[in-house]
């Protein structure tokens, strides 16, 4: 009874979750040599009773699960949720919503950067996670008592994980802090692929317009190729490949063959379509060719503000017992050392009364980082 193989328990099972104030959710997936992740297991759980659905199963309908899923008055939490809400996406166009991720709400309440689940069940629901069914294939059916077991404590531990996680949120008043979060969660652009935009995730340490405009090119072939193909980008093409590409513009399968990280590419499966993208790219006018993004800023962040800022960044997460990631990534620690005025996430809301406005106290000279008298510590000095 543990796992539900038909439209028919799936709909009554859903159907006694809809008045609970909140559930759990975890899937299994493989996504090793495909593009589009491949649900195998969906573990649902309410405050009592908890089941695994299996997807895979002849003729069931998940209707009734996505019902569930887009039910406004439910809670759904996930830990690190961002995958599993992105195959949810991807088979429905909706994301479930509302949400509560609890590997967010664990670093808000001074757990650290994306702290694990296995050591918030540790410590919070004072419990032990199988760890012997991590590697198994979950696309092999039938599925064994062990590894449904298994999965079923990815969401039944997850209760008292996020019940603790909320009342500490709603002891500090800290419960606001996570709607930026998970409006990033909920937003359907955070999952929405956009092939033209591929080549911002590749690392080019080029500012070369006509470059960026053939690696443009070529990235947004590989996406659509991968997709075409339901394969992984990276085994269409490797970044370096690309780049390699892009920097060497080859107009023929022999200028191809000569690079040693992209010969590869120089096959009758791929040689057109990366030819006809490194030619398109080529030709794009100037005026249209994109532009690197600096993040508004076009001068070097000085290194010495750079480390005082993140020393203080360091600081106020201890102080405050809040992860450092949450509060402001690097990207944002260079942009506010160059410019006050810099439009991130640190300086703005709760993030600006608990770092950004010191930050610049401290970039314009106005406060001082030094030792406390015993030397055990850092303090923040008013000068």
């Amino acid at each position: 009874m543990s796992l539900i193989t038909d439209t028919a328990a799936l709909a009554s099972f859903c159907d006694g979750l809809k008045s609970t104030e909140f559930v759990t959710v975890d899937t299994e997936f493989m996504r090793e040599t495909t593009y589009w992740a491949k649900l195998c297991l969906i573990q649902v759980s309410g405050l009592d009773d908890a089941r695994c659905i299996d997807p895979l199963a002849p003729g069931i309908d998940l209707g009734p699960l996505y019902e569930l899923l887009q039910n406004p008055s439910v809670l759904k939490v996930f830990h690190a949720g961002r995958q599993d809400l992105e195959i949810f996406y991807t088979a429905t166009g909706t994301v479930p919503k509302p949400v509560f991720d609890t590997q967010i709400a664990a670093m808000v309440c001074g757990f650290g950067d994306q702290v694990g689940y296995e050591t918030l069940v540790s410590r919070l629901a004072n419990g032990k996670l199988d760890k012997s069914q991590r590697f198994t294939d979950w696309s092999r059916r039938p599925l064994t008592e062990k590894q449904i077991q298994y999965a079923l404590g990815d969401v039944t531990y997850l209760r008292t994980v996020y019940e603790k996680l909320n009342s500490k949120l709603e002891r500090t008043g800290r419960k606001s802090w996570l709607d930026e979060e998970d409006a990033v969660l909920a937003d359907p652009a955070t999952y929405r692929v956009e092939p033209r935009e591929a080549w911002r995730r590749i690392r080019a340490r080029t500012r070369s317009p006509k470059m960026l405009a053939v690696l443009r090119e070529l990235a947004e072939w590989r996406e659509l190729t991968a997709q075409e193909v339901d394969m992984p980008r990276q085994r269409v093409a490797k970044d370096d490949a690309l780049l390699e590409l892009a920097a060497s513009m080859p107009k023929s399968a022999d200028d191809i063959k000569r690079s040693r990280v992209a010969k590869s590419l120089a096959s009758g499966k791929y040689v057109d379509g990366v030819l006809q993208a490194i030619e398109r790219g080529s030709k794009i006018p100037d005026a249209d060719r994109p532009k690197v993004d600096s993040n508004g800023r076009e001068e070097q962040a000085p290194k010495a503000v750079v480390e005082l800022l993140k020393l203080l960044l360091k600081t106020k997460s201890e102080t405050h017992d809040v992860a450092q990631r949450l509060i402001a990534s690097s990207d944002d620690i260079e942009a506010m050392a160059v410019s006050d005025t810099a439009d991130v996430r640190a300086l703005h809301g709760w993030r600006r009364e608990l770092f950004g406005e010191d930050a610049l106290q401290l970039k314009h000279g106005h406060l001082a980082i030094g030792l406390s008298r015993d030397g055990k510590k850092v303090e923040i000095f008013k000068r």
